[in-house]
């Protein structure tokens, strides 16, 4: 579930662009397989396009969409979405726990997005977002038909579990700025922690917590104007402006100046 800490559209770039956009939380037994859900539907007129950019989680997220279900893998860089015409998708942001649900590899589909055969869940998300016969679309049984669908093909094992506890310390404790401190909450070692992230996100501690400072920047520099970038920098425990503004350029292409200034 969502912690009530981390602001609904972190990760989001340009949340002022989004069409109509929700989240969801899991609830239950999902709860340990599925963040949240998010459902997004839009309807652009001719000829106009939508890109939406995001920094995304450290995570897979699996997604219905209007012609097939996709496994969209942890990003090492901004990635985006461009919208047109009428549609809508229904993604679950996934906790590591999930990842053996799917017949992929998260360390090899970084940065990729895997068509998966899944007629089933397709067909049944599909008819609680249809809207027919006077019927509008139905977000909650949608969210539900996918947890459904994960629960009976995920195995909770301790390791699984652990590595969703392991996960989400390093993507929401801002204590947490080095590997080792990681390792010794859980009474692990480095490498198990790095095994752990690498099997079931693809991704490495210290890339989950570079991309946690990078979010938690890109958030604060958008909705804190009055705030300069120097103080926004330490207070995230960056050395300075300029490792800031290098983290910026390396993973989305432009820098902090650039983004408070809507470029």
């Amino acid at each position: 579930m969502t912690r009530p800490d981390v602001p609904s559209d972190r990760g989001v770039l340009r949340p002022e662009s989004l069409p109509e956009f929700h989240r969801l939380p899991a609830i239950g037994a999902t709860a340990d397989l599925v963040r949240w859900f998010w459902i997004c539907r839009w309807q652009l007129p001719t000829g106009r396009v939508s890109r939406q950019e995001v920094i995304g989680f450290g995570a897979l997220n699996l997604v219905v969409q209007h012609d097939h279900v996709v496994v969209a893998g942890a990003t090492t860089r901004i990635s985006h979405r461009d919208l047109a015409g009428t549609g809508c998708a229904v993604g679950a942001l996934l906790r590591p726990a999930a990842a053996g649900a799917l017949p992929i590899r998260p360390a090899e589909h970084l940065d990729t997005v895997t068509v998966v055969s899944a007629p089933d869940l397709h067909a049944a998300v599909s008819t609680e977002m249809t809207t027919g016969m006077g019927s509008p679309p139905d977000p909650a049984a949608a969210a539900e038909t996918v947890g459904r669908w994960l629960r009976a093909r995920a195995s909770l094992t301790d390791e699984a579990l652990l590595a969703n506890r392991a996960v989400t310390a390093l993507e929401s404790d801002p204590a947490l700025i080095r590997v080792d401190q990681s390792a010794e909450l859980f009474g692990i070692s480095e490498r198990t922690l790095q095994r752990l992230t690498a099997k079931y996100v693809g991704l490495s501690p210290a890339a989950l917590i570079r991309r946690r400072r990078l979010q938690e920047a890109a958030h604060r520099v958008r909705t804190r104007p009055d705030e300069s970038l120097a103080e926004i920098a330490a207070e995230l425990g960056y050395t300075d402006h300029a490792h800031m503004t290098r983290d910026f350029a390396s993973v989305l292409g432009f820098t902090p100046s650039r983004y408070r200034a809507g470029g």
